[in-house]
């Protein structure tokens, strides 16, 4: 066994949440809450020090992208990369595979995020470095998840037995599409979907569900939920999703979460961001408003990842 292997978690990618076995998951929260205090700068950390990690992000990220830069940073490495493809010879026509394999020979790691689904599933067959995905399209969002799993665990005690409802555009929401293959692995959770019909949870994702015997419920009214959950997780409408901007200005604002119907609730409101109008500011300073600890939460976790991945395979 190399030394410093990480003998528990076995994944060398971070491509899809239904890669993961509930231990797996179980493992990087349990990683993340150990690493808290140099997160929050309260201790540091030589983890990486020496390693680099490679940003390849095709699309634009704030959250995603400064998290995974503060983590590695939090643990002594150092990121290279781009944040668009006009910053890169992508834009001279060089193809996804001869970059990443360029990048390849900078880094230890990749992240990368694309529109297109499966692209980081592509670059994790040519290239020899752990590759985690960002986001693919309208695909996944497995680190995400990860965090959001975090998230519940700290607020709420518990995965098992929620009750969740999944609130806004569940037709190319990733962070949905994973976060509900995700709840498959816990223990009488209830799913609660809330969507208008052009947007409604893919096929492909309630197959998954039912396989797994999952109970979940399809309705297009907030009110009809509101008082049967421990978690609201509201997604935004994705203007960038939409071939025809009629159909989005149609379901534009179907969805507004606001003070006055949280109060006297037992739950807490999730929203991976960015936000549009879909939660009200009226809501940022209630009991209710776990957002914003939700995008904080993201660094402890992807240290995890981090350390863990790229610990688990050295690339010499």
């Amino acid at each position: 066994m190399k030394k410093g292997l990480i003998k528990i978690f076995e994944l060398k990618n971070i491509i899809s949440i239904k890669d993961f076995e509930r231990s797996d998951i179980d493992y990087i929260l349990d990683e993340a809450s150990k690493l808290e205090n140099i997160a929050q700068s309260k201790e540091t950390s030589e983890e990486l020090k020496g390693k680099i990690l490679g940003l390849m992000f095709f699309e634009p990220s704030t959250r995603t992208k400064m998290s995974f830069e503060t983590a590695m940073k939090r643990l002594s490495g150092e990121c290279i990369g781009f944040e668009n493809t006009g910053s890169s010879s992508v834009s001279k026509g060089e193809s996804i595979a001869d970059t990443a394999k360029m990048f390849e020979g900078y880094c230890d790691a990749l992240v990368i995020r694309h529109e297109l689904e499966g692209v980081s599933k592509f670059i994790s067959d040519i290239v020899d470095v752990p590759v985690i995905n960002a986001g693919d399209g309208a695909g996944q969002h497995p680190t995400q998840t990860l965090l959001d799993l975090y998230t519940i665990k700290k607020e709420i005690g518990s995965i098992d037995n929620i009750k969740i409802a999944l609130i806004g555009d569940l037709k190319y929401g990733r962070t949905v599409h994973s976060l509900a293959n995700a709840l498959c692995l816990y223990d009488n959770v209830e799913l609660y979907f809330v969507s208008p019909e052009k947007l409604k949870m893919p096929q492909e994702i309630l197959h998954d569900l039912d396989k797994a015997g999952m109970s979940y419920t399809e309705v297009s009214n907030i009110s009809e939920i509101i008082d049967k959950v421990n978690v609201l997780y509201v997604t935004r409408i994705q203007k960038e999703r939409f071939v025809d901007i009629d159909d989005y200005l149609e379901i534009k604002g179907a969805y507004i979460i606001n003070k006055k119907m949280l109060e006297g609730k037992d739950l807490i409101v999730m929203h991976p961001l960015p936000r549009i109008d879909e939660i009200n500011g009226d809501v940022d300073d209630t009991k209710y408003n776990k957002y914003f600890t939700q995008a904080a939460n993201a660094v402890p976790v992807r240290m995890a990842i981090l350390k863990t991945l790229i610990k688990n395979n050295p690339k010499y």
